[in-house]
C-alpha cells in the first residue's frame, strides 16, 4: 500500500479532484448506459421487459445501500469504504463489459450498484473534513456539485460516441482505467481515518430492515409496483422503531433532531425530482417532436453543464461568502423555477436559441446556485463521527427524489398525451411535457417556499 501523506493545501484539491473523478464515474455509469440499450439488446437478446433490468438492477442496490454503507464509512473509517467500494465497481464494470450472457450482465449491474453506493456514499463527509473553511468548503461543494450535474450530459454524448465507434462494451470498459487511476491517487491523497468501529453502532437488524425497506423502496418506484411500496413503508416504519430502542441504533435518530438537515433533506427530494424529470423530458421533446438525431440530443444538454460549471465553481463560492447559503440557495431555485415556467410554453415548432437555450441557462445557473448552497447546509451541522451517516442519507435522497420525480412525471406527460387523441402526435406529445413541465415548477417553487422557513437568518446573515 502507498504511504499517505499530510493534507498540505495542494494536496487537499488534489484528493478532492479524487473524489470527483469517482463521482464522475459514477453519474456517468448512470446516464452513458441509455444510449446503448437498442445495441445490448440486440447482441445478448434481451427481451423487452428484461432490457429494463439493465438500468434498474444498478438503481435498486445503489439507492438501497447507500444508507448502511455510509454508516459503515463512520464505523470502519470513510477511507476504507470508499476504496473498498470503488474497487468493487471497477471489477463489475469489467464483468459487465465481458458479458456473454444477459443474466451475467444484469448480475454485474447489480454488483456495480453496491460499489457505487459504498464509494459514493461517503464522499460529502470526505469532503466536509477536507475542507472545514466556509468560503473554502463552498468551492469545494460547487465543483462537486458541478460534476454531479455534468455528469449526466457528458456521459449520453459518450455513450453515443462509444457505442457508435466501438461496441456498447466499451461504456462499461472505459471504468477502468478511471477506476485504477482514481485508486492509487486515493491510497496517496486520502488520510487513513480508523472510524468508531462496529462495537460504536453496529445494528445488524436495523441495517437488514433499512436495505430491504430501500431496495423495495427504489424497486416499486422504478417498476410503479404499489404492493412493493407497501411492504418497503411497513419495513421503514419497523427500522424506525427498531433505531428508537436499539443501544446502538444503524442511524440514531438524533441526527433529524438537526433542522437543516431534515429540511436540506425534503428540499432536495423535491428539487432533484424536478431535475431528473427535466433532463428526461427536455430529451424526450428533442427527439420526438424536433426529430434531434441521439448525438445532437446529447450535445444539445451542453449549455445545461456549462452554466452550472460557470456557477458552481466560479460564481457560488463568492455570492455564498456575501450573502450566505439561505439567500443563494432561495435565488437559484427562483431562477430554476422561471426555467421550468419557460420550458412549459415550448412550442411544438420549437427552435432551440429562442425556445429551449434561455430556459436551459436559468436552470443551469440556478442549480449551480442552489445545490451547493443546499449541501453545506444539511452537512453543517453533521457531528464529526455521523458526517459519513450524513453523507449517505443525503445520496440516498438524491436517488430517491430522482426515482420518483422520473417515474412520477413521465407518468404525468404520458396521461396528457393519451388524453389528447384529437391532436397530433407532436402536439399531443408536447401538451403532457408542458403539465409535466409546470409540475416540476411546482415542485421547485414548494422547496423554495419550504427552504424560506426551514433555514431561518441569524443576526449578522448567517443561516441557521
Amino acid at each position: 500500500m502507498l504511504p499517505t501523506v499530510p493534507h498540505t493545501d495542494r494536496r487537499r484539491w488534489l484528493a478532492l479532484t479524487v473524489l470527483c473523478a469517482q463521482t464522475l464515474m459514477i453519474v456517468l455509469d448512470q446516464t452513458i448506459v441509455n444510449v446503448a440499450l437498442p445495441s445490448i439488446r440486440d447482441d445478448l437478446g434481451f427481451t423487452p421487459t428484461g432490457l429494463a433490468w439493465v438500468i434498474n438492477a444498478y438503481l435498486v442496490a445503489f439507492g438501497g445501500l447507500l444508507l448502511l454503507t455510509g454508516r459503515l464509512g463512520d464505523l470502519l473509517g470513510r477511507r476504507r469504504v470508499f476504496l473498498a467500494g470503488l474497487a468493487v465497481f471497477t471489477v463489475a464494470s469489467l464483468l459487465c463489459g465481458l458479458a456473454p450472457d444477459a443474466g451475467v450482465l444484469v448480475a454485474a449491474r447489480f454488483v456495480q450498484g453496491i460499489g457505487g453506493a459504498a464509494s459514493s456514499a461517503v464522499v460529502l463527509g470526505m469532503i466536509v473534513a477536507l475542507f472545514p473553511g466556509t468560503r473554502e468548503r463552498a468551492k469545494a461543494i460547487g465543483a462537486f456539485s458541478f460534476v454531479q450535474a455534468a455528469g449526466g450530459t457528458i456521459g449520453s454524448v459518450t455513450g453515443g460516441v462509444l457505442t457508435a465507434a466501438v461496441s456498447w462494451h466499451w461504456i462499461f470498459l472505459i471504468n477502468l482505467p478511471i477506476g485504477v487511476v482514481a485508486g492509487l491517487a486515493a491510497l496517496r491523497l486520502l488520510d487513513r481515518d480508523t472510524g468508531t468501529g462496529l462495537r460504536g453502532g453496529a445494528d445488524v437488524l436495523g441495517a437488514v430492515l433499512v436495505t430491504a425497506a430501500l431496495m423495495l423502496g427504489v424497486y416499486a418506484i422504478v417498476e410503479l409496483a404499489p404492493a412493493a411500496g407497501g411492504v418497503s413503508v411497513l419495513l421503514l416504519a419497523g427500522f424506525l422503531v427498531r433505531q428508537a430502542k436499539a443501544a446502538r441504533p444503524l442511524l440514531p435518530l438524533r441526527l433529524f433532531a438537526s433542522r437543516t438537515l431534515a429540511g436540506a433533506n425534503v428540499v432536495q427530494v423535491l428539487l432533484i425530482a424536478a431535475c431528473f424529470a427535466f433532463q428526461f423530458l427536455v430529451v424526450l421533446y428533442l427527439r420526438q417532436v424536433l426529430g434531434y438525431a441521439a448525438q445532437d440530443t446529447g450535445l444539445a444538454m451542453v449549455p445545461v453543464a456549462a452554466a452550472i460549471a460557470a456557477v458552481s465553481i466560479a460564481v457560488s463560492a463568492r455570492v455564498t461568502a456575501r450573502f450566505g447559503e439561505r439567500a443563494v440557495l432561495l435565488g437559484g431555485l427562483v431562477l430554476m423555477t422561471g426555467g421550468l415556467l419557460l420550458l412549459a410554453r415550448v412550442p411544438v415548432d420549437g427552435r432551440f436559441a429562442t425556445d429551449l437555450l434561455p430556459a436551459m441557462l436559468l436552470l443551469g445557473t440556478g442549480f449551480g446556485l442552489a445545490m451547493p448552497a443546499l449541501i453545506a447546509l444539511g452537512m453543517r451541522d453533521a457531528r464529526p463521527e455521523d458526517t459519513g451517516l450524513a453523507s449517505g442519507v443525503f445520496n440516498t435522497t438524491q436517488q430517491v427524489g430522482g426515482a420518483l420525480g422520473l417515474s412520477a412525471l413521465a407518468v404525468v406527460a404520458a396521461a396528457r398525451t393519451e388524453a389528447l387523441p384529437g391532436l397530433s402526435p407532436g402536439k399531443a406529445l408536447t401538451a403532457g411535457y408542458h403539465l409535466a413541465f409546470l409540475v416540476a415548477a411546482g415542485l421547485v417553487a414548494a422547496a423554495a417556499v419550504l427552504a424560506a422557513f426551514v433555514f431561518t437568518p441569524r443576526r449578522g446573515g448567517a443561516t441557521r
